[in-house]
């Protein structure tokens, strides 16, 4: 009893953990992904696995609209997904981008491992790729999809991702074509991502014996621009795995977040011994120097079992939730950290 009610202590500065094996953590409350994923574990499946069921659960789950088909359809209307898996016994890394007309992103990213002697495939390319490793083609889009795209027309296409353009992509849709003269100012960086509009499932597995594995899933940032790919399906910035130190996985604004290599500088700091909240912390606040104002959160565990996670405090978005499995636990439970 005294255990559990440490595991769930929460302080400004972090969670409280205690070691345990095998972990995993996820990013966001997405039970049913932290569900599957520790069921794998307890059937004797590997990290890899696990990994890759919990995140393909979100992918059918659809969870919050932000992973898996039917949501956050970029400027043309359509849902393409990006997603990663990475194996911190061998640092092999699968991963996919601009992914079209395939619905399992994270299980096509572990074809990718098994079967080339390639890391990342993007595009149409890696659609053509999912088939041949047969995955069927499957239409993305559902009626939702189609109405955040049409609300999003019938909103002057705001908000929008473009800037330094004519006619002003502020008040008005495309074709937009470039001015001439370029404008420097800074980025706002909060006004289209929210606690309601997370982007990413973030997963971490460590095995009984101290192995390893990460990956992720999205659909993307909603009204992108085509062929935009955010940090989920980069090794180091969506997730990171090394099974002689730990694993951390983010979220939020990819397009900053990618810029800093959150995951791989999280797991640098845990391999220098660092707590996994203050690691965790430490990558948060190095974005705040540059991006005071981006949406972001990242989970860190290391290979004894401790974990911890944190993020950026804006408005609206003061606190992040996130889901933890271990032997300490019992079953899968959400958990809670103040932003710092």
């Amino acid at each position: 009893t005294v255990a559990l009610f440490l595991l769930a202590v929460l302080t400004p500065a972090g969670v409280t953990s205690a070691a345990a094996l095998p972990v995993v953590i996820n990013t966001w409350a997405f039970r049913t992904a932290a569900e599957t994923a520790w069921r794998v574990l307890e059937s004797g499946g590997s990290e890899l696995d696990a990994v890759e069921r919990g995140c393909g659960q979100c992918e059918i789950d659809q969870c919050d609209g932000s992973v898996g088909y039917g949501g956050s359809p970029d400027e043309s209307g359509e849902t393409t997904l990006d997603a990663m898996i990475m194996d911190g016994n061998t640092m092999e890394v699968g991963a996919v981008a601009d992914l079209r007309r395939v619905k399992n992103a994270i299980g096509v990213a572990r074809k990718v491992i098994e079967y080339t002697k390639h890391t990342f495939l993007v595009g149409e390319s890696a659609s053509l790729f999912a088939v041949k490793m047969g995955f069927p083609y499957e239409d993305l889009t559902t009626q939702k999809s189609l109405s955040l795209y049409s609300e999003w027309l019938n909103q002057s296409c705001q908000p929008n991702y473009w800037k330094n353009v004519v006619p002003d992509s502020s008040t008005s849709c495309g074709p937009y074509k470039r001015r001439e003269e370029v404008t420097y100012k800074e980025e706002q960086t909060s006004s289209q991502r929210s606690f309601h509009n997370h982007d990413t499932i973030g997963m971490v597995v460590i095995g009984v014996s101290g192995t390893v594995a990460s990956g992720t899933s999205t659909n993307g940032a909603i009204h992108k621009l085509p062929g935009r790919v955010g940090d989920s399906p980069i090794a180091g910035a969506g997730s990171y795995a090394d099974s002689t130190a730990g694993g951390a996985a983010a979220t939020g604004d990819g397009d900053i977040m990618m810029r800093f290599l959150p995951s791989y500088q999280a797991v640098e700091y845990m391999r220098m011994g660092t707590d996994p909240t203050v690691a965790c912390q430490k990558v948060i606040s190095r974005i705040q120097k540059y991006a005071p104002k981006f949406f972001g959160a990242i989970i860190c565990a290391n290979t004894t079992g401790s974990y911890g996670a944190a993020c950026n405090k804006i408005p609206g978005f003061t606190q992040f939730h996130f889901m933890v499995s271990s032997p300490l636990l019992g079953r899968p439970t959400e958990q809670v950290v103040d932003c710092i």
